[in-house]
């Protein structure tokens, strides 16, 4: 996987808010790492201010990874809608295939890598992507994630389309 342009730099420089339509406390990434045609990862330190944090357990459950992934899969879409200077557009997370999760939870400080590859796309907004979340190189979640990412979000919501 490349950054955009070969420029790493270029990447750190983006806030994540401009390629993700969620805000705090559901924003969920902190980081757009890498992006090309295909693919996107994104970086998320676990912390113990955030929303699904378990102060019990001093960690998040990995079953939140597929929130991490959809986030991530919406980073890839956001710099795709940037690169054609077109707005950021909301979408839905349809659900997942053949998730597995190798860990029960995520640890307080831990930096995960969150790694999405468009396997497949329909001119109507529906996208498949193969997704693992990692962390020194250990997989931890994998799944295929289904989106869908209407022409129009508002109209579709309206039943317009």
């Amino acid at each position: 996987m490349q950054t955009i342009n070969n420029n790493h730099l270029e990447l750190n420089l983006i806030d994540i808010k401009q390629l993700v339509p969620h805000r705090e406390p559901m924003l969920l990434v902190d980081r757009l790492c890498q992006f090309d045609e295909l693919s996107a990862q994104c970086e998320h330190i676990i912390r113990a201010d955030e929303i699904f944090f378990d102060a019990q357990q001093q960690a998040v459950p990995s079953y939140i990874g597929i929130e991490y992934m959809a986030q991530t899969i919406a980073a890839y879409a956001g710099m795709l809608a940037r690169q054609r200077d077109e707005a950021v557009k909301a979408g839905f997370l349809l659900g997942s295939r053949r998730i597995t999760c190798h860990v029960s939870e995520f640890a307080l400080g831990q930096r995960l890598l969150i790694n999405v590859t468009e396997l497949h796309r329909e001119a109507s907004g529906l996208s498949v992507f193969q997704c693992q979340i990692e962390t020194d190189q250990q997989c931890l979640v994998e799944a295929n994630v289904n989106v869908f990412q209407p022409p129009n979000f508002e109209q579709y919501l309206r039943g317009s389309l």
